[in-house]
This record gives C-alpha cells, sequence and structure tokens, in this order.
C-alpha cells in the first residue's frame, strides 16, 4: 500500500494526474492509472475521474494506491532433494509442475511455492521469482539448482550465462538414429506463427545440442544429451528438426506415433529428464521418475 497527501505547488501546476502521482510516488504510471479507476485517488476529496485530468496550484491529491502482492506463497509440495547446503538446493523436479508462477494461468502449485515452504531463496532474480537461475519445460523432469542467497544467486548466474554448466538429458526419440553420435547446431527463435513455441530461424539465437546413442528400440532409441546452449524447448525443437522428436512430445512430436506409444505403455508426457547437472566442480545427478523407468522396462523386456 503506497499512500500520498500532496498539495500541487505552481510548478506542477498543469501536469496530468496520473503522470504526478507516478512521479511523487515511484509507482508505475500504469498502477497509478489502475488506481484511479479503482477511485483510490482523491482531488479535492473527490474521486478522480480520468486520469489525463490536468490539475491546478492548491488541489490537494490524497490516495492510497494498493500494490499488487508479487510475493510467491509458501505451499505443502513434496520436493525431491539431492543436495542441501546453506547457499543452494538441488531438487530432483517432478514432472507435471511448472518451475514459477506465470501469467498464463500457474498462479500457485509451482516448483517455488514448493521451495519457499521448505527454505529462504535469493531475491537475486525478483520478487516473482526468487532463487531461480535457470528452467526447465512443466513436463520435464529432473536436476534444478536453486540458490539460497544473494551472493551464490550472483555466482550461479553467471556460471550459466558463462557457459561454465554442463548439463546432460535423457531423451527417448523416434526412430533409430543413422549414427551413434551427432551435432545439431540450428539457431531458435519465437515461432511468428505460434508464439508458444520456438522455430528454428537464421535470425534466431544459436543453439547447439550433441547426443550420444545408448540403447537401440524397436522404433525408437534412448540417447544421452548434452547442451551447450540452453535455449527454450531446444532439445525437442532440434530432435524433431532432424526427423526424431522427443517421444509423446505433444508440441513437437509426431501425433500418430505419440498416439500409439501412449496406448502402449502409457506415457503421458514428454519423454525427456534432466540427468545430470556438472556445476562448480560438483556433479549432481537426479534418477529417472517412475513414469520413464516403467516406459524403459517395458521396452527392455
Amino acid at each position: 500500500m503506497t499512500k500520498i497527501q500532496h498539495t500541487v505547488s505552481i510548478e506542477e501546476e498543469g501536469q496530468r494526474l496520473d503522470q504526478l502521482v507516478s512521479t511523487l510516488t515511484g509507482v508505475s504510471r500504469s498502477q497509478v492509472q489502475n488506481a484511479i479507476s479503482a477511485k483510490q485517488i482523491k482531488v479535492n476529496k473527490a474521486a478522480a475521474k480520468k486520469n489525463g485530468v490536468r490539475v491546478s496550484e492548491g488541489d490537494r491529491i490524497e490516495g492510497q494506491i494498493r500494490m499488487p502482492d508479487h510475493r510467491v506463497q509458501a505451499e505443502d509440495i513434496p520436493l525431491e532433494i539431492i543436495s542441501e547446503n546453506d547457499d543452494f538446493i538441488v531438487i530432483n523436479k517432478d514432472p507435471g509442475i511448472v518451475v514459477h508462477p506465470d501469467e498464463s494461468g500457474h498462479a500457485a502449485g509451482t516448483l517455488l511455492n514448493a521451495l519457499v515452504a521448505h527454505t529462504q531463496l535469493s531475491d537475486g532474480s525478483s520478487k516473482e521469482r526468487p532463487g531461480i537461475v535457470h528452467r526447465l519445460d512443466k513436463d520435464t523432469s529432473g536436476v534444478m539448482i536453486v540458490a539460497k542467497n544473494n551472493k551464490t544467486h550472483e555466482i550461479l548466474a553467471k556460471a550459466f550465462h558463462d557457459r561454465e554448466v554442463d548439463k546432460y538429458y535423457l531423451a527417448l526419440v523416434k526412430g533409430r538414429m543413422k549414427s551413434n553420435s551427432g551435432r545439431i547446431e540450428a539457431a531458435l527463435r519465437r515461432s511468428t506463427k505460434n508464439r508458444t513455441k520456438m522455430a528454428i530461424h537464421s535470425q534466431g539465437k544459436n543453439a547447439v545440442t550433441h547426443f550420444e546413442v545408448m540403447e537401440d528400440f524397436d522404433g525408437c532409441s534412448l540417447l544421452k544429451i548434452k547442451i551447450e546452449t540452453g535455449r527454450t524447448h531446444q532439445i525437442r525443437v532440434h530432435m524433431a528438426s532432424i526427423g526424431h522428436p522427443v517421444v509423446c512430445d505433444s508440441v513437437y512430436g509426431d501425433e500418430n506415433y505419440n498416439a500409439e506409444f501412449l496406448k502402449e505403455f502409457g506415457l503421458k508426457r514428454q519423454f525427456l529428464h534432466s540427468k545430470e547437472l556438472h556445476i562448480l566442480g560438483n556433479a549432481y545427478i537426479g534418477g529417472l521418475k517412475k513414469d520413464l523407468l516403467e516406459v524403459l522396462e517395458k521396452l527392455r523386456s
């Protein structure tokens, strides 16, 4: 809550109400406009009717601007902890949970809600995303590291920015690979047709993916993947681009193949798991989740 009690000076005469209040309080102009619309701002004891009303010398401006609460609420959600100390926590993220609250309908029930309930986090990123230095997609499981204090946040963020972190994934992809290992380099950016998707484009950001075949099965292959860059949906887009989409990827995968795989193996999300994270001289390993283990057991039998 931000309060304002102010008498307009001769120098301020003629200014727009929303602009003056924003300057006086440090609150953004859009938030001030919301407060005016909600009749939270009064001029000479009458609720202001327009954002752009011009003020006069001697006008008395009063009100209370209710600020949105961006603090992440603690929720009792189970965590699989791999390692924890005073500086950071490493977890094996479950599938089906987004990393932090956002404006697309995930206001609660996120990994961050669980972390806030468990421990103190840094505020080095923002009040909306404390502790977060990297992310995994909602339906991608695996290893994540989260900062507990601002100094550690800076160190971890720099390591990711400078590409001093090795990230390894396990992915089950459609088809048999032509070679036992390979490298994919293709720039990525937001699709112009669908902003929720990424696409390969010459004007995008550089992205490099390495893969190695771990096991071959009938109609699919298990790969160990290392990414040099951490672009959104990088592995999923790159593998689809060479004709080997991640199994059960509902966005970039083969719809017919996914339907058959779901029917036979019951897998309801993409087979993609962040297996290892090597950072600051340490390696953290997260075991495969139950749904992925069951798929591999069936394939091997």
